[in-house]
């Protein structure tokens, strides 16, 4: 027997809405008009990873795939999933086998028709992945698809998983498309037009789109890699809009522009190399987390905004999240200092921490580390890299001491952020291997009951916070600069910037 279960009632998880109308006025938009129109939106990084939806890994070449690529499912800001490729799907009782009816007439952006094909296609590479290795890591669970008709497709599991239609959301593409990476193709409400390597990526409205088209008609993503630029760039007229901007560069800003206000959705920490002495030592990675004054950190990086966490989740992953593992590292010196000697280095030692250029919010962190560190008698040197050298160094190489970043999630479930501490997973960039962890993270993803599988997942995150798998800082506050006539931009709680709801005011 099988349960029906319309897509628009399905949602991810409870979590609370960041959806923010800039300026509170929905008079400003004329009706259902769409007005001819071009964005300018400013990113820190070029898409080095790859344009092929199935293989990039940076979550800034996400943010921007996001518009033009779709599952048969996507995620809007409250969290929900609803439908996109396909109308509706059917669960089996047993929970192994997914039915899904693909809506009639969705084309992709060359006017080709969407097919089951396709989707087998799409599912089935992303299955295959590379070595034996899913390139979505739920697919590890996928057992086989294919298609009952022309308009429907099973999906079947290996066990069943209450989270594996979030992983759904991952793009479908033509089966015919021998390019991906250098021709993407996908569904979304807008079409790829080209790239200029270090300089732009540029979309345009996709006017067969089967959903709510988007309001603006061409969209400039401008590469702006010197953050000493953003507000120059921005007050000069030569963007108009910059997400993630720091609380000072906001404040800089002239009356031009509305800054909105809203989280990043990242586990912003110190990620220790598990691998290279002395972050073998559990002992030593617990004392740099006992010197790090996050307080201090945040007040310093965002004006005291943000939120502390103490483990690799965020606040938007709402019953996964544990507030109080923030307090477990709570900022001793002195207890830093035992544990340094403990390990043998009471000395102290020093390291090197790689940090991306581009990420002003980074950089300044590692600044403030310098600084507590040297109480600690840690000496460490900072190397700033550019984006592309970062991905293929210190993520893809793992050749590295420590570095700052932001882990991001592409869906809010707890196995994807979590998976970046499985000992067997291609994300594992800290090398970080604990069996305890592995041994709950696997409970986690084989439980077919709720409670018991957030059980195992917290149990992960306390894990992880035990052995100091690394220095888990903050979520960022985020602060979006907007020029004052657009308006319709909204906060996801994941790592995602959706053009396609942005519109022009008519100044007229």
């Amino acid at each position: 027997m099988k349960r029906k279960v319309p897509l628009r009632f399905f949602s991810v998880m409870v979590i609370c809405s960041l959806t923010i109308a800039p300026g509170g006025c929905l008079g400003d938009k004329q009706g259902d008009e769409v007005l001819s129109s071009v964005i300018t939106v400013g990113i820190p990084q070029d898409i080095e990873d790859s344009l092929d939806p199935h293989r990039a890994v940076a979550a800034g070449t996400e943010e921007v795939l996001f518009n033009i690529f779709e599952g048969l499912v996507k995620p809007t800001s409250d969290g929900n999933l609803i439908p996109a490729i396909a109308s509706e799907f059917h669960l089996a009782e047993n929970g192994l086998v997914y039915t899904f009816t693909l809506r009639e007439g969705v084309k992709f952006h060359d006017g080709s028709i969407v097919t089951v094909m396709d989707v087998v296609y799409s599912l089935k590479r992303c299955a295959a992945g590379e070595h034996g290795v899913p390139l979505v890591a739920a697919f590890v669970n996928l057992r086989d698809v294919f298609s009952l008709d022309e308009h429907t497709i099973e999906v079947h599991l290996h066990e069943p998983d209450n989270d594996f239609l979030a992983a759904l959301t991952v793009a479908i593409i033509p089966a015919a498309n021998d390019s991906p990476a250098r021709n993407p193709i996908g569904t979304g409400p807008y079409a790829y037009v080209s790239r200029s390597p270090q300089e732009n990526i540029i979309l345009e409205r996709f006017d067969d789109y089967w959903g709510e088209a988007a309001h603006i008609e061409k969209v400039v993503f401008k590469i702006i890699a010197n953050t000493d630029m953003i507000v120059m760039e921005l007050e000069g007229g030569s963007i108009d809009m910059f997400a993630r901007l720091t609380s000072s560069q906001a404040a800089e800003l002239s009356s031009q522009f509305d800054i909105l206000e809203g989280t990043m959705n990242l586990v912003q920490g110190l990620f220790l190399n598990n691998a290279v002495p002395p972050f073998d030592n559990e002992l030593v990675r617990q004392a740099l987390s006992y010197a790090t004054d996050v307080e201090m950190i945040m007040l310093m990086v965002s004006d005291g905004k943000g939120t502390p966490i103490g483990s690799s989740m965020f606040p938007a992953f709402g019953k996964y999240f544990l507030e109080e593992l923030a307090e477990v590292y709570s900022y001793d010196l002195e207890k830093a200092k035992e544990l340094l000697a403990s390990a043998g280095f009471a000395d102290g030692f020093s390291f090197t921490i790689t940090v991306p250029a581009n990420y002003l919010q980074h950089v300044d962190t590692a600044q403030i580390l310098v600084e507590q560190y040297r109480a600690l008698g840690v000496s460490v040197r900072i190397e700033l890299v550019e984006w592309d050298s970062w991905l293929s160094d210190v993520f893809a190489g793992r050749n590295f001491e420590a570095t700052i970043i932001g882990l991001t999630a592409s869906t809010l479930t707890a196995r994807a952020i979590l998976d970046f501490f499985y000992s067997e997973s291609g994300r594992n960039f800290t090398n970080y291997h604990n069996h305890d962890f592995d041994m709950m993270f696997l409970r986690a993803l084989a439980s077919t009951d709720d409670e018991a599988r957030t059980e195992y997942f917290k149990e992960c995150q306390r894990i992880l916070t035990a052995t100091a798998a690394s220095v888990f800082i903050q979520d960022l506050p985020e602060f979006v600069a907007l020029r004052k006539n657009f308006r319709g931009y909204e906060f996801y709680p994941l790592y995602v910037q959706d053009l396609s709801r942005i519109y022009l005011v008519d100044e007229r």
